[in-house]
């Protein structure tokens, strides 16, 4: 007997009254220094650069500018701090520090939440229920970890590598940090910590609260500042572990920058995730899983879903379905409540967006985006569909980390398998399907670090991730995000 299709109605007729959420409770300092040695210290240059709130390109507070000196200095103070004290202390009291950070995180989460919006354009929902939740979540397992890392490896001496370099980006500004330090600093190790520099503001609060915490002076440092401040890290003699998630431009700029020291590395680079619709799938959940995979997150995550594909059999009802889907989103305030799709990171990501966009156009593709309106002011862009593409354009093959979709369709398994593999990359993957043997099949050939099932875009901190080929190597979080920052010698 047939499936009756049950059509779903989505919002499309009637306007939402705005629910902004309130920054009457957020404390931000107009201008902040470097954290380094446990207290707030002045750029040796003096220079400082503007973090910009892209909704409404007004300046949120200035921000220190780190130069050669203040990374030096930034190194020495955590140097100083491994050897005195961090890498002295047991397992046990190394725990109950980072368990103190998580608990004042989750104390001050609301705050943070609006910071992280405010700062990086992303939706308050994802702010709020999402990044900061899942941040404070890594302190608490890793500091759980802290004193069994000889059960983590039994039969191996265990030693912490000394001072970790990490260098984090803007798309998970808050949630990124707690992903490096927190198993660095379980592991006995002490950090110097760059972020972004457009999205630097959760970085200096975690700061503040690793100041609340009592964390030993040097523990944790942060240096504020743009690439040039990177690459000192990088290039530090007495940095021990490169910790770097952003472009594979610059992953492969690292690569090559530390060939040929001790310097142990992971990166977390790009990537170009294939969703796969097969025709047994529950479409309905299918759909809010795509949407969920490249839109809700302005498509600003590596491992969003930006490719599709879609069984032939059912490739009009999901595009009816997402069309229809994508016809309700809202874009616009990342503060409304009500908001689906904030802004875009910055002015440069938008042109970035808009580029591809228009060569999407140029390589003969069909593009569809919704009617919904946008903000004159800020940074903000429509949802985007591309259909009809070929396997070979470039919005196919490269990351745009943005809201745009390309989609294509399949008719067998072997067929989908060959295409989704076809890419420089190979962070993540998502599969539909009612059938768990079809869905077993798929992980076993799909050359992606982590694949997901019938969902997208689901972490926890118990599990690893980390991709193949382009996408990087090294593992954070889990129990292997813990050997990144050991020496385990048998």
């Amino acid at each position: 007997m047939a499936k009756k299709e049950v059509k779903i109605e989505y919002n499309k007729g009637w306007d939402l009254a705005p629910a902004p959420e309130s920054t009457s409770h957020i404390k931000l300092k107009k201008k902040y220094d470097l954290f380094i040695g446990g207290k707030w210290v002045k750029p040796s240059s003096g220079k400082y650069f503007d973090t910009i709130n892209p909704a409404n390109e007004e300046v949120l507070a200035k921000i220190a500018e780190a130069d050669a000196k203040d990374v030096d200095k930034a190194v020495k103070a955590a140097r100083k701090a491994y050897d005195t004290v961090w890498s002295k202390l047991s397992g046990k009291e190394r725990g109950k520090y980072i368990y103190r950070i998580a608990r004042i995180m989750q104390e001050q989460a609301r705050e943070l939440a609006v910071i992280e919006s405010l700062d990086g354009g992303k939706a308050i929902r994802e702010s709020r229920d999402i990044d900061v939740p899942l941040a404070a979540n890594h302190f608490f397992y890793y500091a759980g970890w802290a004193d069994k890392l000889e059960f983590a490896f039994p039969n191996r001496e265990v030693k912490s590598l000394g001072v970790a370099g990490q260098i984090t980006p803007w798309n998970f500004p808050l949630l990124m940090v707690a992903w490096k330090i927190a198993p660095a600093l379980a592991c006995g190790n002490t950090v110097v910590l760059k972020p972004a520099e457009t999205t630097p503001l959760t970085a200096l609060k975690l700061a503040e609260i690793c100041q609340q915490a009592g964390l030993p002076d040097g523990v944790v440092n942060i240096v504020t500042g743009a690439g040039a401040t990177g690459a000192e890290i990088v290039n530090h003699n007495d940095i021990d572990k490169i910790a770097f998630t952003g472009s594979t431009g610059v992953g492969k700029i690292i690569q090559k920058a530390v060939a040929g020291t001790n310097k142990k590395v992971t990166l977390e680079l790009g990537g170009k995730a294939a969703n796969i619709i097969f025709e047994d799938a529950p479409l309905d959940q299918a759909v809010e899983g795509v949407i969920n995979g490249i839109f809700f997150n302005q498509g600003h995550v590596c491992c969003a879903g930006s490719r599709l594909f879609v069984q032939e059999s059912v490739y009009e009802k999901v595009m009816r379905k997402l069309k229809d889907r994508m016809e309700s989103l809202i874009v616009g305030d990342p503060l409304d409540k009500n908001t689906d799709i904030g802004a875009i990171n910055s002015k440069e990501q938008l042109n970035t967006i808009k580029k591809y966009i228009k060569i999407g156009k140029e390589e003969g593709a069909e593009m569809y985006q919704p009617k919904c309106a946008i903000p004159k002011k800020g940074y903000f862009c429509k949802p985007t569909l591309f259909y009809n593409v070929a396997q070979s354009n470039r919005i196919t093959q490269e990351e745009i980390f943005g809201p745009v979709l390309a989609i294509q369709t399949f008719r067998t398994v072997s067929e989908v398998i060959s295409k989704a593999n076809n890419t420089p990359y190979g962070l993540s993957a998502g599969v539909w399907t009612d059938k768990g043997s079809k869905i077993f099949n798929m992980t076993s050939q799909l050359r992606a670090g982590i694949v997901w099932a019938n969902t997208y875009n689901k972490f926890d901190p118990a599990s690893p991730f980390g991709g193949y080929k382009e996408s990087g190597f090294g593992r954070e979080g889990g129990m292997h995000g813990l050997s990144a920052y050991l020496n385990l010698d048998s």
